[in-house]
């Protein structure tokens, strides 16, 4: 997939190991250091596992409440999007997160990430980010192509909601969304579907896609 995001000017840096377990990444060898990421976003993901990433750790504190600069805006997009695509790899992922106050569970649209190690910006922190991490699993909002359709699975809201779109203009669509895009190259229609859906986030002047496509399948895929 190609991003149609503003093109980044800084590589997101991030700290990498060869496995889950923190003593066990504590062991000579295991450790990968700092690792710049400089590759196309849909490029990263996959770089970083193919070095042996099973566990990283993002520099710095994604802060949403500070997006309005685009060139802000899409350093954020970038980390979640990253964030989203090592998720779908089963890679524990550590980072934090600050949100804007409104709304005020406006955490669930990320609720099938890696839970954040910190989360400032609901009313309760506390309660949120325990209820994110006691309610998190694999697989829990994700998308797949067939031949001629798209499929999105989301059980965020504790119910499987499911929807299919056979027109070729929503996957283009997500093609374009996948690592961040003004609101002005998706057709409004679609794009006033993705957000009532709440399958995109705005984040400043960028929207990106939620889903996380499926790499692996953890268990039989129609029990997903």
């Amino acid at each position: 997939m190609t991003s149609t995001a503003t093109p980044p000017t800084r590589a997101l840096t991030l700290h990498a190991w060869r496995d889950y377990d923190k003593d066990a990444c504590a062991l000579p060898g295991m450790s990968l250091g700092a690792v710049d990421l400089t590759a196309p976003p849909d490029d990263q993901a996959a770089r970083l596992w193919e070095l042996g990433a099973r566990r990283v750790e993002f520099t710095g504190e994604i802060d949403l409440t500070a997006v309005d600069d685009p060139a802000d805006a899409d350093r954020a997009v970038r980390s979640l999007c990253l964030i989203r695509d090592l998720t779908a790899r089963a890679v524990l992922v550590q980072w934090q997160l600050r949100l804007p106050p409104e709304p005020d569970d406006g955490w669930r649209d990320l609720s099938h990430l890696q839970p954040p190690r910190t989360l400032t910006g609901p009313t309760d922190p506390a309660a949120a980010l325990a209820e994110w991490r006691n309610g998190h699993y694999l697989c829990k909002c994700l998308w797949r192509q067939g031949p001629g359709f798209v499929q999105i699975r989301d059980r965020r809201w504790g119910e499987l909601r499911r929807f299919t779109a056979e027109e070729p203009e929503y996957q283009q669509a997500i093609d374009r969304l996948s690592y961040g895009a003004p609101l002005r190259d998706v057709p409004p229609a679609i794009a006033a579907d993705f957000l009532a859906e709440r399958l995109v986030s705005r984040t400043g002047p960028l929207l990106w896609w939620l889903p996380y496509r499926v790499n692996r399948w953890i268990q039989e895929a129609m029990a997903v």
